[in-house]
Parts: C-alpha cells; sequence; structure tokens
C-alpha cells in the first residue's frame, strides 16, 4: 500500500488526499488543529464540477497536527502557504526519512527549491496543480475547474502513476518544471482580480472589464519575462501573448472561443478569495509579489501588479468590510497606474 503525506491539510491538500485514499492508498494529514478537528465530526467529502462525489469517514483519517506524523511517508505533497514554506522545510528535514520524494504542489515558482535547500536527504521535486480547490463546509472539498498536475519528471514517480490515475489524478511528467511554473503564474495573476471582484471565477472571468484588468498584468508579466530570457510554458489552448490578447475581446466572441477556460463550476472561486474570506494571510507576495520582484531584479518596475499586490494588502486589512471592485473601477484604477 502506498504511504502518503499530506503536510499543509488544507483545500488542496485534502483533496488530493482525500481522492488518494478512497482508491486505496495509506494517507496521513497534517494540518491545522481546528480544521482537523472539524474533519473528526463530519469525515472528508471530495466531489468535482464532472460528478465525483466520495466520502471517507472521520475513523478512517489519520489526521495529525504534527510533522512527525510523516516520517514513514514514502512520498509527501507540500500544500502549505507559501509563506510557510521556509519552516515547513525544516521541520521535514528533522524528520521525514532519507530517500522519501517530496513534491511541492503550491503556488508561486521558488518554493520547490526551499524545500530542497533544506531537505538535502529527500528528493524534492517541483509540482502544479492547475485546478481550482473550494472548501464548501461540512468537510466537502470541491474541484470547480479542469486539467492535470504536473510534476518533475523523476524516475522514483513511476511506483505512484498508477494510484494517481486511479484517484482521477493523472499527473504529466515534465522536463522543464520552471517553465511550467511561470507559465501557471500568468494565469494565477487572476486571483488577485477575483478576490477583488468578490465573484466567482466563471462570472467573473465572463465579463471584459475584468478580463482586461488580467490582460494588462499578463503582457507586463510577459514582457517582463522577455527580459529576462524566460519562456513560459503554454498551459492553455493558446500561447499566452495570443491569451492575453483574447482576454480584451468582446464578452460574445470571448464565450464563443474560451468555452474550454470557462468549463468550470459555477461557484468556483480563486485561493485568495477563500483566504480573504477566511482572514488569512493571502499568497499575493508570492504571484503579483514575483513579478514585481523580478521587475526589481531588471531595473524596472511593474505597476499593474504592483497595484493590485498594494490592493490585495489594503482587503487582506480591511477583512469583513473589504471593498467588492466592479470590473470598470478596477479597469480605471489599473490603467492609471500604468499610464
Amino acid at each position: 500500500m502506498h504511504s502518503v503525506g499530506i503536510m499543509g491539510a488544507g483545500s488542496v491538500g485534502l483533496y488530493l488526499g482525500g481522492c488518494l485514499q478512497v482508491v486505496g492508498a495509506s494517507v496521513v494529514y497534517v494540518g491545522r488543529p481546528t480544521l482537523l478537528s472539524a474533519l473528526q465530526n463530519t469525515g472528508l467529502r471530495v466531489t468535482d464540477y464532472l460528478g465525483r462525489d466520495q466520502t471517507l469517514a472521520a475513523d478512517a483519517l489519520n489526521l495529525a497536527t504534527h510533522v512527525s506524523a510523516l516520517a514513514h511517508c514514502d512520498l509527501v505533497l507540500v500544500t502549505v502557504k507559501s509563506a510557510a514554506t521556509a519552516d515547513v522545510a525544516l521541520d521535514l528535514a528533522q524528520h521525514l526519512k532519507p530517500g522519501a520524494i517530496v513534491i511541492s504542489f503550491q503556488n508561486g515558482v521558488r518554493n520547490a527549491e526551499v524545500l530542497r535547500a533544506a531537505m538535502p536527504s529527500q528528493t524534492v521535486l517541483a509540482g502544479m496543480v492547475p485546478f481550482n480547490v473550494l472548501s464548501c463546509g461540512d468537510g466537502r472539498f470541491h474541484q470547480g475547474s479542469f486539467g492535470a498536475l504536473d510534476v518533475a519528471a523523476h524516475e522514483g514517480l513511476s511506483a505512484y502513476s498508477g494510484v494517481f490515475s486511479r484517484a482521477g489524478l493523472a499527473f504529466n511528467a515534465q522536463n522543464d518544471m520552471p517553465a511550467v511554473l511561470w507559465g501557471k503564474l500568468l494565469l494565477n495573476l487572476n486571483n488577485a482580480i477575483n478576490a477583488l471582484s468578490n465573484l466567482p471565477l466563471k462570472a467573473e472571468l465572463s465579463q471584459r472589464d475584468y478580463r482586461r484588468c488580467l490582460s494588462l498584468a499578463q503582457r507586463e508579466a510577459l514582457a517582463l519575462y522577455s527580459a529576462a530570457g524566460i519562456k513560459p510554458m503554454q498551459l492553455t489552448a493558446l500561447p499566452p501573448h495570443w491569451l492575453a490578447r483574447l482576454l480584451t475581446v468582446p464578452d460574445w466572441l470571448f464565450k464563443r472561443l474560451a468555452q474550454r477556460m470557462l468549463a468550470m463550476d459555477p461557484l468556483a472561486r480563486s485561493s485568495m478569495w477563500e483566504d480573504l474570506e477566511a482572514g488569512r494571510r493571502t499568497e499575493v507576495d508570492w504571484i503579483q509579489g514575483e513579478v514585481v520582484t523580478l521587475a526589481s531584479e531588471l531595473g524596472s518596475r511593474a505597476p499593474v501588479n504592483a497595484s493590485l499586490l498594494q490592493l490585495i494588502r489594503e482587503a487582506e486589512q480591511a477583512g469583513a468590510d473589504r471593498r467588492s471592485w466592479s470590473g470598470a473601477e478596477l479597469l480605471a484604477r489599473l490603467q492609471s497606474t500604468s499610464a
């Protein structure tokens, strides 16, 4: 039986772990005491927009609050927020057995590097989760959009490909994960826009003004990528530069040409929106912040992404009183900063 550890049992971690456990993997979940305590009452339910609906009883869950519970695991999926990566890396290094495979399924482009630097005795691989997972309450975690996992190619993954496939989580082995992560970052630039809109993803992306905001953020990032020699992988039906253009077309045309992009649960939202709702620190510094950092390294500026970063920080401070931005208001704000 495969022994899999989930380090960071939040929405993504619980969804991945639940899908694996229902097909026979032995899974240990390490997470926040409050969330795990709730699961002891509700059990764990994983659903998706295509009809998946599977439940694990509470007494079937191996829940823990300390990383030492992962000491026997052969494979550990790291799904903590990026701000916790450095601390988690040190904890994992102390407790994981030598040779264990660790996959960073986190937002951002540098988390695997941070983990790898702290864990020379383990095999650390970069990974990418392309789909949205929303916590729906009562122990239910819902995949609201499409996509297959990406993981850096490594011979040790062959032992796990079968169980991941049976779980509906088939992964693509990638030889250039940095290109994948920089490509995913372009798509994740929408997380902040979605959080500021306070709308479900499908409703937000169906409105041209919000898409024009995303296009501005992506074009700014792509110009910096070009200057830095970064070539992002194409993760959608269109190359990144073409997608940035498609985002600006009228709504009726976008709905016709981007049907796959809009093929998601109507209630799906970004993880950044979920963090704001829960009063948690967001990952904006590892998304928009990466673009701002890249600009600084190049002696340049990224005013659109810097503005989105600032607006999210203000929303974090405002809490439940944060503002919901209309597409027109947000677009005007971003256009004024980039003028």
